[in-house]
């Protein structure tokens, strides 16, 4: 079964959405500060031609992550939004992520831990580890998938970051997702920060990130389960100023997984992650020099 979310349901790439959104901030000289949502996205073309049912593909987004970070172009932060589904194409992988289970003439690679278990970059399975396809799909439609989604997507996220610290001396990237409630259980964190172990950025970014959202009542958790991914691993560089930072919002305080729509904590969390978001612009700002 194939579906989409949009109007535009062929695979002619004429009508297919472009890969991402770029919304710049809205005062650029305070900018330097990169907000990427590489989950959020809910298109799913045709030639995805799935067997699972459109509840259980949707279970991998980071569901309305893209409104919940809005506000970050009035603080000095661009935003990169990806609008594929990341069952479609999971642009937190690197495209040699490919699965030998899943592409029949899949080139020799040594697939990572992630890519064997059914979720490169290309998944092979949902969620809940059922098939996504009834066939392996053919290394031509995977390259299809990484030149019209995942490589626009990157040299988006490559050009910003490149600006970013060529007009202000240092690139930020904070790598937006959210996870189920199931990952870390009912008493585990609301938040978890992921910085590579203290390797993709200044300590000062993960300390100040980690009190803006304690100061919100949210109980916050340093990697474990979640280190910070690919884009994370990529631009955490901090020695050449790149600094890179995951966050992982938990589910619960937002979103009815069961029915995939707004929980009625929504808007309590959107609200103390514009009080976030605000003041994290305004420290950012103060350590270019801005206003």
């Amino acid at each position: 079964m194939a579906f989409n979310s949009s109007p535009a349901a062929d695979t002619d790439t004429d009508a297919m959405p472009a890969s991402y959104e770029v919304r710049p901030a809205s005062k650029p000289d305070i900018a330097g500060l990169i907000f990427a949502s590489p989950h959020s996205g809910d298109f799913y073309p045709a030639d995805m031609d799935c067997v699972a049912d459109k509840a259980t593909v949707q279970a991998v987004e980071d569901a309305a992550m893209d409104r919940l970070i809005a506000s970050g172009t009035d603080h000095g932060a661009a935003l990169l939004i990806a609008r594929y589904g990341r069952a479609y194409i999971d642009l937190n992988r690197a495209e040699t992520d490919l699965d030998p289970s899943l592409i029949i003439d899949c080139p020799p690679l040594e697939p990572s831990p992630k890519t064997l278990a059914g979720y490169g970059v290309l998944h092979r399975l949902a969620s809940d580890r059922q098939p996504l396809y009834q066939r392996r799909l053919t290394f031509l439609e995977a390259s299809a998938r990484l030149d019209r989604v995942y490589r626009p997507y990157h040299t988006a996220l490559a050009g910003l970051m490149t600006q970013a610290r060529e007009q202000h001396g240092q690139a930020l990237l904070i790598d937006w997702h959210s996870m189920p409630q199931r990952a870390t259980g009912a008493n585990g964190p609301d938040i978890i920060l992921g910085d590579r172990h203290g390797t993709s950025c200044d300590v000062f970014w993960t300390r100040t990130l980690r009190a803006l959202c304690e100061a919100q009542g949210w109980r916050v958790g340093l990697n474990r389960p979640y280190a910070g991914g690919y884009a994370t691993q990529e631009w955490g560089r901090p020695e050449d100023g790149f600094h890179a930072l995951q966050i992982e919002v938990n589910r619960r305080l937002y979103w009815n997984e069961a029915h995939h729509q707004p929980a009625i904590g929504w808007k309590r969390c959107h609200t103390a992650l514009k009080r976030v978001i605000a003041e994290l612009g305004r420290i950012h700002a103060g350590t270019l020099g801005g206003a």
